[in-house]
């Protein structure tokens, strides 16, 4: 039986990270016991075993120490050959992840801007669940990303913060507080809030407030995109909080959207993976940090 490379993937995070756990949570966003099981799967498979597990700890056997430059050899093969295939078969084309909304302004001035500089190049853009905290790129769905800090922890990925807004709070357009035209934290504390799907982990936690609570927040519903916790926070389901710049991107009228005070700002970034350093894509995120934070024309 042939092996899947999606289980080398699997492999690589396990050997990577010495943890089921962080694996499976930090790196592929899937649950412990499925990877468990597809690692099991491998090493039938290949009729070897590659870990040494006790309750505690995770080590490589010498049977796997072999595997692992082979299996990271193979993944990032198989990475380029994707990427000379779409470049063959659709053109140049850079895609881009995004989670909510970009706006700003900057698809126009960065599409502008990479016309100019790259010509033969062409933007897609594809729109990401927050199941996926790094926006597509740990699964190689994109080739950049604009997306909210903070990224999933580690070195796979690098990125340049492009804006910095507040964070204000949705509501619904008759809740109590929306009369107010600015409110604390504290009073939102203990209202049920609307949070992003548990695999997103420190993503979740910062749009939750984590770190201004005294205790855990009460979670109404979870939300997969930004639609989906728009639609839940208009149905009175509960509260969440956006970026300032957002507001603008989600308005509607059964929706009210206020400044919160107590709360550091967010960051905007554009990220990449720290192993694909390609020109376009330096290209991509010089454009929004110029679009952003020098607003003002800039000549190819």
């Amino acid at each position: 039986m042939d092996v899947h490379l999606r289980d080398l993937r699997y492999f690589v995070a396990v050997a990577e990270e010495l943890s089921f756990t962080r694996a499976a949570t930090e790196r592929l966003f899937i649950s412990q016991p499925t990877l468990s099981k597809q690692i099991r799967q491998l090493e039938l498979t290949l009729r070897v075993t590659l870990f040494e597990r006790d309750r505690r700890t995770v080590a490589l056997t010498p049977e796997g120490q072999a595997l692992l430059p082979r299996a990271r050899e193979l993944i990032e093969g198989w990475s380029r050959t994707q990427r000379a295939l779409a470049d063959a078969g659709r053109g140049r084309t850079l895609t881009v992840g995004f989670q909510t909304r970009i706006g700003r302004g900057l698809i126009p001035v960065v599409t502008g801007r990479m016309a100019r500089v790259l010509p033969d190049w062409k933007l897609l853009f594809r729109q990401v669940s927050w199941a996926d905290p790094s926006a597509g790129l740990c699964s190689d769905e994109v080739d950049v990303a604009v997306a909210w800090l903070p990224f999933p922890p580690g070195d796979k990925l690098s990125w340049t913060v492009v804006a910095t807004e507040e964070r204000w709070v949705a509501l619904p357009a008759g809740h109590r507080l929306a009369a107010r035209d600015v409110v604390p934290f504290a009073e939102l504390a203990d209202e049920p809030f609307i949070a992003l799907p548990a695999s997103a982990g420190p993503l979740r936690a910062f749009w939750l407030a984590a770190d201004q609570r005294d205790t855990p927040p009460r979670i109404a519903a979870e939300a997969s995109t930004a639609d989906e916790m728009f639609e839940a926070v208009a149905a009175a389901l509960g509260v969440a909080l956006v970026s300032v710049g957002d507001t603008d991107n989600y308005r509607r009228a059964d929706l009210a959207f206020r400044p919160v005070t107590g709360l550091p700002p967010a960051e905007l970034a554009v990220a990449w993976r720290s192993a694909g350093g390609r020109r376009e894509v330096h290209v991509f995120a010089d454009a929004c940090l110029r679009c952003l934070c020098d607003p003002q024309p800039v000549s190819g």
